[in-house]
């Protein structure tokens, strides 16, 4: 039966596959996967590494790298399309479907209620401080993130020395991620082509014991087999489903209509977003306010506040400003319905790409990973990974803990530092007791979550907090 008609069927018409999870189980996986995707592209990639590789053990520690590894390469976000790559591995592509629309789910309800609330009064402080507390958790599960995969990335002096360069390249001298990426993946080729044993740590051939108890294993599944015929039939389908849409609304409504806009230019960063959101804000902010008129200055950060506090992708910002590009432009619609499909519409041509890259690059990617030239490059992106991560980490902390920061230049040294006078006290505690709560007392990651939260909504409720 092809995969075609496989994805039309119900579940229960499906036989259990051979790692024994069934797609029912894997949707509700996923489903809590998406539920917790708060914290940026490090604190997503936390709670997939803590559920998929430490909970649920479906897939090793190295092919969870593997597939990070090749994420972290394409345009879009990585932890969306992880998920994509992983769903995929292991229910084929209705499961990479599934994990990958699940992702974004809750991000496009959650961004679409708020942008209702904003261009109606002007004001989600309510929502912003729900989710204070979480932050705090998500800020433990980030660094909890780093440690457990630097541990075992991070074997030998030399990708540990990888890993601090990467960090300082990217948080102190403003390096672009791709050339890093690119850096550490020539070093590790040309260290697993000379046979360098310090580049085949955490490679892909032999597994201990420990990284064999999973249950996908190491084997290549029949559907992550590559084929011409089937690349071809991928690359036709998901350009058609991507770009079908611009075309017609270029023929039908013109380039200078609202839609045709959102269609084109958001197309266009879909092809960009290397290296995550922040890549590209400035210059979607700049292009929104001055060129298109779409928002106003400052509400940006607005709607980067609304993607920041709720789960998803930090890019499903770029639903806000499709929607408030097509509430205040809404022709003979309603502009709350304008303004929806304007959202909605961005949210297609920013995520349609993503799943592109994952179904046609991925069996490609998985066939190669007993090369040693190829194993030595990815043991070293992953080096250089962990230093990106903690660089994550770090931003989202004093993104968390302190209200302000102010750009510093020193020599080479281009970094935004914490404004000390400005912390803040409560997100500090919370942030102290969801470390501790998950480092020292070994506190689920759940209960972590849910007393946070519990505790920002208190310090609402009592006026602390606004």
């Amino acid at each position: 039966m092809s995969e075609t008609m496989q994805g039309t069927q119900s579940s229960t018409s499906h036989s259990v596959p051979s790692h024994g999870v069934s797609f029912g189980e894997a949707f509700r996986v996923w489903l809590r996967v998406a539920a917790l995707s708060f914290g940026g592209p490090a604190g997503q990639i936390a709670v997939m590494h803590r559920i998929l590789v430490e909970e649920k053990r479906w897939i090793s520690e190295s092919r969870f790298l593997h597939a990070l590894n090749y994420c972290m390469l394409l345009p879009g976000p990585e932890a969306q399309q992880l998920a994509t790559y992983v769903g995929w591995l292991m229910h084929r592509t209705r499961g990479g479907i599934m994990a990958g629309g699940l992702f974004i789910l809750p991000g496009i309800i959650a961004i679409m209620g708020l942008s209702w609330i904003y261009a109606l009064y002007g004001e989600v402080g309510f929502v912003a401080a729900l989710f204070f507390g979480l932050k705090a958790a998500v800020l433990a599960i980030v660094l909890e993130a780093v440690v457990r995969i630097g541990k075992r990335a991070l074997k030998n002096r030399i990708l540990i020395g990888i890993a601090a360069a990467a960090f300082v390249a990217i948080f102190f001298l403003d390096a672009p991620f791709p050339l890093i990426i690119l850096a550490a993946g020539l070093i590790g080729f040309l260290g697993g082509r000379a046979n360098l044993q310090q580049f085949q740590v955490g490679g892909h051939g032999s597994q201990s014991a420990e990284e064999s108890d999973n249950l996908l294993g190491e084997h290549l599944p029949d559907h992550a087999r590559p084929s011409t015929g089937r690349s071809l039939r991928i690359a036709a389908v998901w350009l058609a489903l991507w770009l079908v849409p611009v075309a017609a609304l270029l023929l039908l409504l013109g380039g200078g209509n609202v839609f045709s806009q959102i269609a084109v230019f958001f197309s266009k960063m879909a092809m960009v977003t290397f290296g995550g959101a922040y890549a590209v804000l400035a210059y979607v902010a700049q292009q929104a306010v001055e060129t298109y008129g779409w928002l106003q200055p400052g509400e940006m950060l607005d709607g980067l506040g609304m993607a920041e506090t709720t789960p998803g992708p930090l890019i499903m910002v770029l639903q806000f400003v499709g929607f408030m590009a097509a509430f205040r432009d809404a022709g003979a619609l309603h502009p709350l319905l304008a303004g929806t499909l304007g959202g909605l519409l961005a949210t297609w041509v920013t995520f349609a790409p993503c799943f592109l890259w994952i179904f046609l690059g991925a069996p490609y990617i998985e066939v190669l990973r007993g090369n040693r030239s190829l194993s030595g490059a990815l043991t070293a992106i992953t080096a250089a990974v962990v230093g990106v991560i903690l660089n994550l980490a770090i931003w989202f902390g004093i993104h968390t803990i302190f209200r302000d920061v102010r750009p510093v230049e020193w020599g080479i040294f281009n970094f935004d530092a914490p404004v000390w006078g400005s912390v803040n006290l409560w997100a500090l505690l919370l942030s102290a007791a969801a470390i501790v709560a998950m480092f020292r007392l070994h506190v689920g990651m759940l209960p972590t979550l849910a007393a946070t939260s519990a505790a920002g909504i208190a310090l609402y409720t009592a006026g602390i907090i606004t």
